[in-house]
């Protein structure tokens, strides 16, 4: 066997591998032998047709398991001669083999980049600092009030206004023809609510109960209906009644009936603010992950392989999809989203598949690596906070791709906690965080 590689772009390299004609020829009648101990050929008991018989009916047919068994034969060790460690599936280029002739095979791969750690200790780094704004208990307390509010007739003469829950009839036309499903009656809107498309809510405003108004407004580019997006619309409205909005006071009697176990506004208080704690102190540890991440990718360059970052950008744009989906977002307006962040997500892929490399150059350095006893550990945690139990979340976790990426994300955690703890780290409130590029 000859082989001999060349460097191509960044971390491509092609590997050109040239097999000897005996060693094709000895494919060729290993896959013939192979046929020759099931085939049912007339005139021949099953497994004694002649080789010769066997060459000459299934001469064409073997030639795709004669490519696979020479490929797999001869290019691991074409990879071992020239210490290549690819780290993408190779793209194969090849003739027909014949047997007799020499086979020759090209191989197209990135490799694994060379990590050289250049500063990972002693790293100047920023957190933020935990605090809780008492504004945002006062939020959800309110948001609490507003989800068990109950309307009532406004009985003043006064004209609609915000927050006012509006009782209308509309009617909406494009090029002069009704709009499919654009029609209500004795509809309950909220000014303010955002349901409609902008302009419309805010044109309730003013209008008194029993008055008609003509609303004349665009559908937003881009709009869940795509045949709609850009368009004029005109709404003819009526409205017909107005209720405002009355929240239920923060009673025992209301607290005990609406939330189980709180007696008082203070218990409501300290459970929300425990609870807005850990919400906060999660968030906190996910951005210090992400910072940490970043810093390292900065003081220690390193390429990414292409076919690596194209790879992490569809995870990226799919789970961004999957929440736009769950959020009821049309796919017109993914895509417009897409586009507009294509930067921003290969940005993002490219700095997670460097980020990757580093802790991994950095974990065989200092022997950081998840045990069988940190394995153990977080399945019993998963399964105390998801309630599976442990033999499903053991089978779960035992196939190689879930094996693989919990013992990744373990391995990472001790990495960054070994870098924290090396590092001069420095609490800050959040709007003194310095921006990382």
């Amino acid at each position: 066997m000859k082989s001999s590689y060349s460097n191509l772009e960044q971390l491509k390299r092609k590997l050109e591998v040239q097999i000897p004609a005996a060693s094709v020829a000895e494919s060729f009648e290993q896959a013939f032998r192979e046929i020759q101990k099931d085939a049912h050929i007339k005139g021949f008991r099953p497994g004694k047709a002649p080789l010769a018989t066997i060459r000459n009916l299934y001469g064409e047919k073997v030639k795709q398991s004669v490519v696979q068994d020479l490929i797999e034969r001869h290019y691991a060790r074409a990879l071992m001669e020239h210490s290549l460690d690819p780290i993408t599936y190779p793209e194969f280029e090849f003739d027909v083999p014949v047997a007799g002739e020499d086979f020759s095979f090209t191989a197209f791969f990135e490799v694994r980049p060379a990590v050289e750690l250049k500063k990972y200790q002693g790293l100047e780094f920023e957190t933020e600092k935990l605090e809780l704004d008492e504004k945002r208990i006062d939020a959800v307390i309110e948001n609490i009030r507003s989800a068990h509010a109950t309307w009532i007739d406004v009985l003043e003469n006064r004209p609609a206004q915000g927050d006012d829950q509006a009782i209308i009839d509309f009617t909406g036309f494009v090029d002069g023809q009704p709009l499919d499903k654009g029609q209500g009656t004795d509809f309950a809107l909220v000014i303010g609510s955002k349901r409609f498309i902008e302009g419309f809510e805010e044109g309730l405003v003013g209008m008194n109960v029993g008055e008609d108004r003509v609303l004349r407004l665009k559908f937003p580019t881009p709009y869940t209906s795509a045949e709609l997006a850009g368009k004029d619309v005109e709404f003819r409205v009526r409205l017909k009644a107005l209720k405002k909005k009355v929240l239920p006071e923060l009673t025992p009697e209301f607290l005990n009936q609406q939330l189980a176990g709180i007696e008082s506004e203070t218990k409501l208080r300290e459970t929300i603010r425990a609870d807005l704690m850990q919400s906060e102190q999660k968030r906190i540890e996910n951005d210090t992950r992400n910072r940490l991440l970043r810093l390292l990718v900065q003081n220690n360059p390193v390429e990414a392989p292409a076919a690596m970052v194209h790879e992490q950008k569809d995870r990226l744009i799919a789970d961004v999809k999957q929440r736009m989906t769950a959020e009821q977002m049309g796919e017109n307006e993914f895509q417009t989203y897409a586009t507009r962040w294509d930067k921003d997500f290969e940005g993002t892929a490219r700095e997670i598949v460097q980020s990757s490399f580093i802790v991994d150059a950095i974990a065989r350095k200092h022997e950081l690596s998840a045990t069988r006893e940190d394995v153990e550990r977080r399945l019993t945690e998963y399964s105390a906070q998801t309630g599976i139990p442990m033999e499903r979340m053991r089978e779960f976790y035992a196939k190689p791709e879930q094996a693989e990426r919990l013992n990744y994300m373990i391995t990472e955690e001790k990495v960054l906690d070994f870098v924290k703890k090396a590092s001069h780290v420095r609490e800050v409130p959040k709007e003194k965080l310095t921006e990382l590029g």
